[in-house]
């Protein structure tokens, strides 16, 4: 019980402001489908998650020059790619937006939780609990506390304007943490 509450608590506090937080809001925001983004964000998160041990290996054999780059580049086209503003008047019906909202939020949650605190920390607690199971489902509990509550936030938020703002503001966010990232500052990333 120690390592499912533990593993929640931590993950549930780390991801607050994270990267992975923002993509919640824009995702929400872009494709204004809750339910198929927040069952995506648990999807991805337990893969990868589940996974963590494997990945954790593999990341420190990259080396952190390399990842750097990795980073600095993922979060540069996250910038570019939020800027894009959706079609409103082309719309695809709601049985393919729902699909669509799933499939890119269960791509881009798995890939963006590679190498990120909460990945790392799945490695750490469950090496130090030896509990896998525990802490796979606390540190997946944790990630739904802080996103689902940023998915309803983000699709609130789009609006006539608020929307394009939104837009905006992750775009820099992103840009910035593009360019420290390359500019090798500890991002507590790799």
């Amino acid at each position: 019980m120690d390592a499912f509450l533990v593993s929640t608590g931590i993950v549930a506090l780390s991801e607050l402001g994270d990267k992975t937080q923002l993509l919640a809001m824009v995702l929400a925001a872009r494709f204004r489908q809750p339910v198929p983004i927040i069952l995506a964000i648990l999807v991805a998160t337990l893969a990868n998650h589940a996974l963590a041990g494997l990945a954790g290996t593999w990341l420190g054999s990259i080396g952190g020059g390399w990842l750097r780059w990795i980073v600095a580049i993922s979060f540069a086209g996250m910038a570019v790619w939020v800027l894009i503003p959706d079609k409103l008047d082309q719309e695809p019906a709601a049985s393919e937006r729902r699909r669509n909202a799933f499939l890119t939020t269960l791509v881009c949650f798995f890939l963006a939780e590679i190498g990120d605190k909460t990945q790392v920390a799945t490695v750490a607690l469950a090496a130090k609990f030896g509990a896998l199971l525990p802490v796979v489902v606390g540190t997946t509990l944790g990630m739904m506390i802080a996103d689902v509550p940023a998915v309803l936030l983000g699709k609130a938020a789009v609006g006539s304007h608020a929307g394009q703002w939104v837009r905006y503001a992750t775009a820099a966010i992103f840009l910035l943490l593009a360019v420290l990232a390359a500019s090798g500052v500890d991002l507590g990333l790799f």
